[in-house]
This record gives structure tokens, C-alpha cells and sequence, in this order.
């Protein structure tokens, strides 16, 4: 088992390297409805893609699957559900849904004619998750980090993996054997809570998708497409080989990262989660 990368790019040629790198997942973002509002004061990606940017990546990937966010349920979800599949989305991602209403919703509109993903990131939806998951056409289930933490009023988004919330809805999620992920990860050796410590958690709680996080490779940041071509290649191919390490990992190494990761979050988020 290999975790399944995305990476959130509209541009093409980007899109093609991280496919030839071996990224997964192609994610455009369609998503804007009040995401500035709620994420105003967070360094998070903010995307402006469109409909055309759909059609644009789908043209260049080959062996990557496409990926797409919508807007949460309004009163234009099912026209833009129809644009996105007219344009050639594979995976359809509902994100900041509080109700099985708006899954049920979501589920009939897409109608089998692409995969489902639900973006599971409002504590409304972690309360109704019990209903949400005897829904039938679910495909995937990302638990996202960034709104949730918020949600519950957390300093630090990586808390949900220290106080068990993840391992439970993990655990949920995967007794109706629909794959699930959470989160993003950096490059390996990066991030306030090192890659290695996330991705070694992915694999003792049965996830199976991660997002390549926007520090991975910060293209707004590099002068050149070999420079991010050098970035991508190196980058997954150092996670890969990570992820080959842990194959043959004994129970207590799995143990002993997990409570070495809670120890680093609880100085982060200046909190005290139990070992």
C-alpha cells in the first residue's frame, strides 16, 4: 500500500510534472464561497480556478486521476455539478457539509457519473458522521484538518490526530470499507511536525490519501519548471521511499511514533494530550 498524493494545482504544465513525479491526484479547486470568511486569518490556500481549468489539466494527465472541489451546497450546486462533469472531472469533492441532507444532496446529483469525495471538516458533520456513513455512493472521505480545527476552536490543526478524533472517525469510516485520508503533508524532514511523523501515523491508522501540502512544492516561490520538476521528483520519491521503510515496521515502532508525535504537538499547540 502507497498513501494516494494530490496536489491542488489549475496549471497544466505543473499538473504534468506532478504526474510524471508520481502524484496520484490532480485537485482543482473550485471552491470561493465563504472560504475567505472562514479561514481569514489562516496561511491556507485560497484557489481561483474555473471550470475552464478543468478541461485545461484533464487535457495533459494520462495516468493521474482528476480531481475536483466544489463550492458547499447552494442554491447553483447541481449546474455547477453538470459543468464540472461536462468538463472531465473524475472525483468530485463536496467540502464544509454539516447535515446528511446536503451528502444525500450531493450524492443524488452526481448520480454514479463520477466517484465521490467528501471533505469532512465541520464538527456538525463529525456529530451527524453515524448517518452520514449508511449513505449509499460514497467513494472517499478526506478529513480536513484546517476548518475542523477551527471548528472546535484548536490552535493547532495536527490537535485532532493528538486527542484520538482522527483515530475514531478512522475507525468508522473504514468499518463501511470506504477509503479515507486527512490532512496534508510537507517533504520529508519539513514541517513543524515533521512529514516522516504524519506519514507514519497514515499508515498505523489505515489512511490512504494525502494531500502534498502547499510548502511541498510552493511553486509562487521557484523561478523555473525544472526547478519544480526537481522539486516534485525528489520530493515524492523521498516519500516513497519513506513509505517503503514502514512495510516491515513492528507494532511498538508504530506505538512509539505516535506518542513521540503527540509530545510534539502538545508543544505546539501548548496543550497536554495523553500518551
Amino acid at each position: 500500500m502507497s498513501l494516494k498524493l494530490m496536489y491542488i494545482t489549475n496549471n497544466p504544465e505543473i499538473a504534468k510534472i506532478a504526474e510524471n513525479s508520481g502524484v496520484d491526484w490532480i485537485f482543482v479547486d473550485l471552491e470561493v464561497n465563504v472560504k475567505e470568511e472562514r479561514q481569514a486569518n489562516l496561511d491556507t490556500v485560497k484557489s481561483k480556478h474555473s471550470i475552464s481549468d478543468i478541461v485545461k489539466v484533464k487535457e495533459v494527465l494520462s495516468t493521474s486521476k482528476l480531481l475536483v472541489r466544489i463550492n458547499p451546497i447552494y442554491d447553483g450546486t447541481e449546474k455547477e455539478i453538470e459543468e464540472v462533469i461536462t468538463a472531465g472531472a473524475e472525483i468530485i469533492m463536496l467540502p464544509y457539509f454539516k447535515t446528511t441532507t446536503e451528502v444525500e444532496t450531493f450524492i443524488e446529483l452526481v448520480n454514479g457519473r463520477t466517484k465521490t469525495m467528501l471533505l469532512l471538516e465541520t464538527p456538525e458533520a463529525v456529530e451527524e458522521i453515524d448517518n452520514i456513513l449508511n449513505i449509499k455512493g460514497i467513494n472517499y472521505i478526506h478529513i480536513g484538518l484546517n476548518d475542523l480545527h477551527l471548528g472546535y476552536g484548536m490552535n493547532f490543526m495536527f490537535e485532532l490526530l493528538a486527542d484520538g478524533t482522527i483515530e475514531k472517525l478512522g475507525n468508522k469510516i473504514l468499518n463501511k470499507k470506504i477509503p479515507y485520508g486527512f490532512g496534508g503533508i510537507a517533504k520529508i524532514g519539513e514541517g513543524d511536525l515533521p512529514a516522516e511523523k504524519i506519514i507514519t501515523e497514515h499508515y498505523r491508522l489505515g489512511s490512504s490519501m494525502a494531500i502534498l501540502s502547499r510548502s511541498f512544492c510552493n511553486v509562487d516561490k521557484m523561478d523555473n519548471l525544472t526547478e519544480i520538476e526537481n522539486t516534485f521528483g525528489e520530493g515524492v520519491r523521498d516519500i516513497r521511499g519513506f513509505e517503503s521503510n514502514l512495510l516491515n515496521q513492528s507494532e511498538d515502532y508504530f506505538l512509539k511514533n505516535k506518542n513521540g508525535t503527540i509530545e510534539i504537538i502538545n508543544k505546539i499547540s501548548d496543550k497536554s494530550y495523553q500518551i
